[in-house]
């Protein structure tokens, strides 16, 4: 069994919604004279990384992030490769990669995880939602920013994924991740009243025998 990282590092300059808090760690206490610690700073946006958003972020009267189920985010999942989707990812580039039942389903769109903002990212077909929802769906991950278009205003995948009783996964980074099953661990931190957390995920590999058909 292995771990494999999908969670881009967090750092100064990397990649976020234009106008949304940019990343910054800044040391408060630096060890020296009179100091035995190294202490930082850190400032980011709950969206900006690999992250978890909670309905509250789309929706006024959501639950916030703290209420999500922490089972949710750790368990089997299947990462699929949809690279060659056109404007939205649709049901046609995904469900023939899957299996008839699954819990979570990590969808890869890039090449290369961006290093800079992407504003012709893909977003998520409403109706492919729907059909990984009577899959047992229970999380969908991107490695994207959003399972929305960058132009999208009324976040139609987000609301068919609150709907349909599913969590969010964004940000992730899938580069070199073969499609197949993996156990997912991705806890997001517990943030009282918050739209959205940051989260470290991992893949872990499985035997043979442990992964379902």
């Amino acid at each position: 069994m292995a771990l494999i990282d999908i969670s881009p590092v967090f750092r100064a300059g990397m990649p976020g919604w234009p106008g949304d808090t940019p990343f910054e760690l800044s040391r408060t206490w630096c060890i020296g004279p009179g100091c035995p610690v190294n202490v930082s700073k850190i400032v980011l946006s709950s969206h900006v990384g690999a992250h978890a958003d909670a309905p509250l972020h789309f929706d006024a009267a959501g639950r916030a992030i703290h209420e999500m189920p922490l089972e949710t985010y750790i368990g089997p999942c299947h990462v699929v490769d949809a690279r060659g989707a056109g404007a939205l990812i649709r049901a046609g580039d995904v469900l023939p990669q899957l299996p008839a039942q699954v819990e979570r389903v990590l969808i890869r769109q890039y090449v290369r995880y961006p290093e800079v903002w992407d504003a012709h990212l893909k977003g998520l077909d409403p109706a492919l939602i729907v059909a990984l929802a009577q899959r047992g769906c229970r999380l969908i991950g991107v490695d994207a920013a959003s399972v929305d278009p960058a132009t999208s205003k009324t976040l139609d995948a987000h609301h068919a994924i609150e709907a349909a009783g599913i969590a969010i996964i964004e940000g992730l980074m899938l580069d070199g991740v073969t499609p197949g099953a993996y156990e997912l661990i991705a806890p997001p931190l517990k943030i009282e009243g918050c739209d959205a957390a940051p989260l470290r995920a991992v893949l872990r590999t499985m035997p043979e025998r442990e992964i379902s058909p």
